[in-house]
């Protein structure tokens, strides 16, 4: 037996309860699980094997068997994420180690919903794991509201609330690539694509045109990268969020709420939620924090590695 697979077992066996909502989580999440710059991830019966560092590099292929030997993936690929700037993160050495690169492509279930996500595509398959739970809940929380989802990347948001009940939900992001996406995501759930779900543009293009029309919306979404370059400029999200969050702020419906997040490492849950209340205060008057918090239970270590530092708060308008 390989010295990683006891490690590997016990990792499996704390978050086999997971599974009984979604088949995409985070197996091994850094030297939290006693893995150094390392994270190992489930997409049903895809796998994704990350390296942060180079420290394990060494053991990859132990590594790889003590993976077969636990899970026996039908694909398996390995990113190298070793540049500490995260200049290449569009363009990273992806290897496929099982299975046929053209097979890269799996759906995963998360709750009632269902996604489509490709394991060679980019560092980013279409699902951002650390937000499942939250997604979740948004879910549930959309029930006959319209919503606003900015940033919308593969518009997983959009699917839950949806599914929960959401009337419409708009989705924002650049790139057209990524709403193409997101509409294969409704059809896979069997969701029409109402008129307007869809904005291909930046969403402070979108939150001015908003602002100017009048427009309102039950609850907003707003998990914008830490870094992003269009043709308007420079995206940087700690000096820039803010400014989304008081756009939004005066788009939100009385009883509305307000969901902002980020991954980028100098932020803590705290500071996000008491920046953002303190924002939609100052926009619209009287609102309450209704929860600050990080990740799931599979990415244990939050702000202590690179891999593991999601800060988010929910906000209703009083």
């Amino acid at each position: 037996m390989s010295r990683f697979a006891p490690l590997l077992k016990i990792a499996k066996t704390k978050r086999e309860p997971l599974l009984k909502t979604s088949n995409a989580l985070r197996l091994v999440n850094g030297i939290a699980d006693e893995f150094p710059g390392l994270t190992l991830d489930q997409f049903n019966s895809h796998f994704q094997l990350q390296f942060f560092t180079a420290e394990l590099l060494p053991y990859k292929e132990e590594l790889i068997r003590s993976i077969v030997e636990i899970w026996n993936p039908l694909y398996l690929v390995s990113k190298y994420r070793l540049d500490p700037d995260g200049k290449k993160l569009e363009s990273p050495l992806i290897v496929t180690e099982i299975g046929e690169s053209l097979s890269s492509s799996t759906e995963v279930q998360e709750g009632q919903a269902r996604f489509v996500v490709d394991l060679k595509d980019t560092i980013n398959p279409g699902l951002f794991l650390d937000m499942r739970d939250i997604r979740i809940e948004i879910g549930s929380r959309s029930t006959s509201k319209t919503l606003l989802n900015l940033f919308s990347y593969t518009c997983s948001f959009a699917v839950h609330a949806r599914l929960g009940g959401a009337t419409k939900v708009t989705n924002v992001d650049i790139s057209s690539k990524i709403l193409e996406k997101g509409r294969a995501n409704y059809q896979l759930n069997g969701l029409t694509c109402l008129p307007g779900e869809f904005f291909k543009g930046s969403s402070f293009e979108y939150l001015e045109y908003a602002n100017k029309k009048g427009l309102r919306f039950d609850g907003i979404v707003l998990d914008p990268p830490s870094f992003a370059r269009n043709k308007n400029g420079v995206f940087n999200v700690r000096e820039h969020l803010q400014e989304c969050v008081a756009l939004g702020a005066n788009l939100l419906n009385p009883k509305g709420f307000f969901m902002v997040s980020s991954n980028y490492s100098g932020f803590t849950p705290e500071s996000v939620a008491e920046a953002s209340l303190t924002t939609i205060q100052r926009k619209v008057g009287k609102a309450r924090l209704v929860w600050a918090k990080s990740q799931g239970p599979d990415f244990p270590g939050h702000g202590s590695m690179k891999e593991s530092c999601l800060s988010a708060a929910l906000i209703e308008r009083l």
